[in-house]
């Protein structure tokens, strides 16, 4: 790899950018594909699967046989809300790859006891959200069923692009917290990108059936957009 293609890939990775080494397997000409260019490319749709699956392979195109090796920063999951569904959630989350951080103020909930081996942070959302480096590559979940903590969360997610952004709470709890957001100046279309009910209809009871529902969601969220948006939609 030249140079230059290698400090600029650096320089993606470190700002937490995805970005598409493209070698020209006849030749051995490389290129790199930002992810923010990737729509404008030749190969946008072929690119953009690899995005968003995160996985490297040999590809054929009109131009001959390319290899394209994928750069995708590791996942992160931030959860509002130290509770149950947290505690089995986190675990499993991690064994999936995601860099877990949980943020509640109430610190009966946030203790290492209950959650060992896992970032806490015993503060407000205005506090604890800003310095994680929340962006599109970071799936957060609302789990504590106060508005107080998890409105401004809500927000302070959907402002910066999460894959998913997830909520607890039945239908009627989700209307009247879409009431509140809609106050704070959301429109339609960026209330509508929170997964609420939260997580898959698997008929989830339990504190871990429901993690389980809400991490399967977001898998799919993150490897099969379109298909996991559309199952969302006929539920």
């Amino acid at each position: 790899m030249k140079l230059d293609i290698l400090k600029s890939l650096n320089a993606e990775r470190a700002a937490r950018r995805a970005a598409i080494v493209v070698t020209d397997v006849a030749s051995g000409a490389q290129r790199l594909v930002r992810a923010e260019e990737a729509a404008g490319d030749p190969l946008a749709e072929l690119l953009a699967h690899h995005l968003r699956t995160g996985k490297s392979g040999m590809v054929e195109t009109p131009q001959g046989r390319v290899f394209l090796t994928v750069h995708v920063p590791p996942p992160k999951l931030v959860v509002t809300g130290a509770v149950h569904i947290s505690q089995a959630l986190a675990p499993m989350a991690k064994m999936a790859g995601y860099d877990v951080t949980i943020v509640d103020p109430r610190t009966a909930f946030a203790s290492p006891e209950r959650f060992p081996d896992v970032p806490l942070i015993a503060e407000w959302p205005d506090v604890a959200l800003p310095p994680l480096g929340i962006d599109r590559y970071t799936a957060f979940v609302a789990l504590t069923h106060d508005p107080k903590i998890d409105d401004p969360a809500l927000l302070h997610a959907l402002a910066r692009d999460c894959f998913y952004v997830g909520a607890l709470g039945s239908k009627k709890t989700h209307a009247r917290r879409v009431e509140r957001l809609k106050a704070q100046g959301l429109d339609d279309a960026t209330i509508a990108r929170i997964h609420a009910p939260i997580g898959l209809p698997i008929g989830a009871v339990s504190p871990p059936e429901i993690a389980v529902s809400i991490l399967a969601e977001i898998t799919a969220r993150l490897r099969l957009p379109a298909k996991s948006e559309a199952a969302k939609a006929a539920s």
